[in-house]
């Protein structure tokens, strides 16, 4: 288990490095080319201008980077390609084990992060480059709903996934129905990346969710899925480093997406695949996710309803910040419930 736990670790820590020192050229660029919004502020829902978002965060928009979340695509791309040509330079030794890259494990993972990372590159230089109009929502939605299709077709027609595991309760068989369950569990995900709104919120968060998944992965013996999982982790502690207040850059959609649309892939991975409940773990282990998409989904339903507003603004995190909470005590807490989350996660993996 020793050895195995250190497989784990170096690559994260690999990959931790990695974006420490890819950063400075990565911030060179985002400055050099300007990579922000040139005029701040958006518009809500139904084309109202959101009020409270722009009195919080219009200003900050014309000052701060886009795409941050190369560091951690990078990082993590570059590992892979680090381990993959140290265990072919040294085959037959233990150095080959670092190679993390599998078929059975982390192909899908890695197809997911990055194609998630290119459509939301795509979508941040639409937006800095046409007046904060980025890729429309509806073909966002699409692009999404047609790979989480593949995806989804992949896992029930080559790999076999028919069901998902109920925690002390067997499997719900679901049959075909299993592709639409993950393209709507995908875009759940990819919907709860709007959580990255304040500096270092959505990168804690993650970090914490990815770090429960890997434990989650080494519990079902699957370690290739979570060294990928750690070094995913490494990736975002390093854009951390720099996104903590005030943020030298933010994460945006290549970097959100990325993630949201790799842990879609991990999740599944670490349910019937691994034996798991990955899928109900994830209401557990991405409680933070779940309450951000709930916020504004209830926010837009009482809306429709009442004509009020539930929260000062939607999602939960920015509300707080409305009602006064300064934004540094929003990231912390995050910080704090989505530990206490990642833990109470793997307590129930091991012995659910």
């Amino acid at each position: 288990m020793g050895s195995t736990l250190l497989n784990i670790l170096i690559p994260a820590l690999i990959s931790f490095a990695v974006g420490i020192i890819i950063t400075p050229v990565v911030t060179h660029f985002l400055y050099k080319f300007k990579v922000w919004k040139k005029q701040g502020g958006k518009l809500a829902l139904g084309g109202r201008e959101a009020v409270e978002f722009n009195r919080l965060k219009g200003d900050e928009e014309t000052k701060t980077p886009r795409m941050g979340g190369i560091v951690i695509w990078g990082s993590v791309l570059l590992t892979l390609l680090i381990t993959t040509f140290i265990s072919t330079l040294f085959p037959g030794t233990s150095l080959a084990e670092f190679d993390y890259l599998s078929r059975s494990q982390t192909l899908i993972p890695v197809v997911m992060l990055i194609a998630g990372a290119l459509i939301g590159f795509l979508n941040d230089f639409y937006d800095v480059t046409h007046g904060g109009k980025g890729l429309r929502l509806s073909v966002r939605l699409l692009i999404v709903t047609i790979l989480s299709g593949y995806v989804g077709w992949w896992f029930f027609h080559k790999l076999g996934v028919t069901g998902v595991n109920i925690p002390f309760d067997g499997t719900l068989e679901l049959g075909f129905l299993i592709i639409p369950f993950f393209i709507l569990l995908t875009l759940t995900l990819y919907a709860s990346g709007i959580i990255d709104g304040i500096d270092g919120l959505s990168g804690g968060v993650f970090a914490a969710i990815f770090t429960a998944y890997a434990g989650i992965a080494v519990i079902q013996s699957q370690f290739q899925l979570a060294v990928f999982c750690a070094t995913v982790v490494g990736g975002i502690m390093a854009f951390l480093w720099f996104n903590v207040p005030p943020a030298r850059f933010w994460m945006t959609e290549t970097g959100s997406m990325a993630l949201t649309l790799s842990l879609a892939a991990v999740v599944f991975m670490t349910d019937k695949l691994g034996d798991g409940n990955g899928i109900a773990l994830l209401l557990i282990v991405g409680l933070p996710l779940v309450v951000t998409v709930a916020s504004s989904v209830i926010q837009v339903i009482y809306r429709k309803m009442t004509g009020e507003k539930l929260f000062r603004i939607a999602p939960l995190h920015h509300h707080f910040e409305a009602i006064g909470w300064p934004s540094t005590k929003v990231t912390m807490r995050y910080w704090i419930i989505s530990i206490f989350c990642a833990v109470i996660g793997v307590i129930i993996a091991n012995v659910a």
